[in-house]
């Protein structure tokens, strides 16, 4: 073989492999969405098992990428180790939801105080008008609910200028979120009411706002869990 064509075929195998690579990232990132979405939607509920064989079928793809998003979930204390070799979904029970959210009422005000001058007004404005657009729906919608919420304490969190408190608050924020609110439409106005004025004190840049509304915010959360639940 001459040495350009020895090139070529070099070259169509590292194509090849790159090719082969992506589309094995693609297949992982599809089943981690999917089955991200099953628990958020409780189509798989805390302690259901996850029969990796059955859901890479359910999916059409095979073990290897499903087993690649299994570990990422499990990295993100969604999913754990069962007794056998399957994965099983994690279960948060009352009372580690609110030792959760006391939690979050020591550091979570803070987290905003320090997110202070540091949020971009765009991303702000686009928070406060989608908490709007959420409170003037003619129907209820879970997905638009958790999407208004994650936005924005996901945006004090990316802002709070303290990478060790901004990961301690997303893994209580997945705690909080796994367990299992059977009257979540019943929060819509509270939280939609409470974000709006978190939002207006950020935009504000009012410190003692800030904090005083997100700590009563969380604090309405533990109130509702106690009389509700």
């Amino acid at each position: 073989m001459s040495a350009p064509a020895a090139d070529e075929a070099g070259t169509a195998r590292g194509t090849g492999a790159a090719s082969g690579a992506a589309r094995a990232h693609n297949l992982a990132n599809l089943a981690y969405r999917s089955v991200s979405d099953m628990i958020r939607h409780r189509r798989l509920r805390g302690g259901d098992v996850i029969v990796e064989v059955k859901l890479a079928e359910t999916l059409g793809i095979s073990r290897t990428p499903m087993r690649e998003a299994l570990q990422r979930l499990e990295g993100e204390g969604l999913v754990h180790k069962g007794d056998g070799r399957n994965y099983v979904v994690r279960r948060v029970d009352l009372g580690e939801y609110l030792q959760s959210l006391h939690l979050r009422l020591l550091i979570e005000p803070e987290a905003a105080v320090r997110a202070l001058g540091h949020i971009p007004r765009k991303r702000l404005v686009a928070v406060h008008r989608e908490i709007l657009e959420l409170m003037s729906a003619t129907a209820y919608h879970t997905d638009a609910h958790w999407e208004s919420d994650d936005n924005l304490h996901g945006t004090i969190i990316e802002h709070c200028r303290n990478a060790v408190m901004g990961r301690v608050l997303s893994d209580l924020r997945t705690t909080t979120r796994l367990f299992e609110i059977d009257q979540l439409k019943d929060r819509l106005v509270p939280d939609s009411t409470e974000h709006l004025r978190i939002v207006e004190a950020l935009q504000a840049e009012d410190p003692e706002e800030t904090r005083l509304a997100v700590a009563s915010h969380v604090q309405s959360l533990i109130d509702f869990a106690r009389r509700t639940l």
